[in-house]
């Protein structure tokens, strides 16, 4: 099957139609609990993302997932936070229930589960920014053309996300109900900003299944399949 496309920039729902194929992956970023409402950094209506979120996710065939997995020294962790980089409250510490996905997030159970933060002495913002995963290159090597990018939080994790996918050569989607942030006013001027660097805003309800999958990694005999 081929899916047609159309990738003129759209901003709220009442663009065009988006067909979801097999060289699309769809991006979670940090829905862990420690970002939604009780959490200890938590996001707004953070929790709002996830409903939206488990919408689409069948309409992907490949799936990745992003997390904060901080130890309890992590270099910006601050007893007097100051709310910006490199002075924040301790959030998503390694193993504990707040750095845990939230529980009604839906997760496929051939998803990419992508660690970051786990440098005691790095920010770590993206998926795209893990020494030990080159995503980029495990993406385009799958044949990967267009990523679409949901999660927490609009200013930071997403925002840096998207940058890196740009960087690295793919057609972003920003879906923009499936994003929140920690302002207003500066989810807003980021959201612009993405846009001015190339990411497409699109609401979810704009996405649509085309049914087109990626061929299997495997066999029905579990042996890889190379021609992926």
């Amino acid at each position: 099957m081929s899916v047609a496309r159309d990738d003129r920039s759209s901003s709220g729902a009442g663009g065009q139609t988006i067909l979801t194929g097999a060289r699309d992956t769809l991006i979670v970023v940090d829905v862990q609990n420690d970002f939604c409402p009780g959490g200890s950094l938590a996001v707004p209506d953070g929790d709002a993302v996830i409903p939206v979120i488990n919408r689409i996710v069948p309409f992907f065939g490949r799936w990745i997932y992003t997390r904060d997995w901080h130890p309890a020294d992590h270099s910006s962790f601050s007893d007097h936070p100051e709310y910006r980089d490199g002075s924040w409250p301790p959030h998503c510490v390694q193993g504990t229930p707040g750095s845990d996905w939230c529980r009604a997030l839906d997760m496929p159970m051939n998803a990419i589960l992508v660690t970051k933060g786990d440098d005691p002495v790095q920010e770590a913002h993206s998926g795209f920014q893990v020494e030990r995963l080159d995503l980029a290159a495990f993406l385009h090597g799958h044949n990967v053309e267009r990523v679409f990018i949901t999660g927490l939080a609009t200013e930071y994790c997403v925002r840096q996300t998207v940058l890196d996918a740009l960087a690295a050569g793919f057609t972003v989607y920003l879906v923009e109900d499936a994003v929140r942030g920690i302002s207003p006013e500066e989810s807003a001027r980021t959201l612009a900003e993405l846009e001015r660097a190339g990411a497409i805003r699109v609401w979810s309800t704009q996405l649509v299944d085309s049914g087109e999958r990626p061929a299997p990694a495997y066999d029905e005999h579990g042996n890889p399949v190379d021609d992926d």
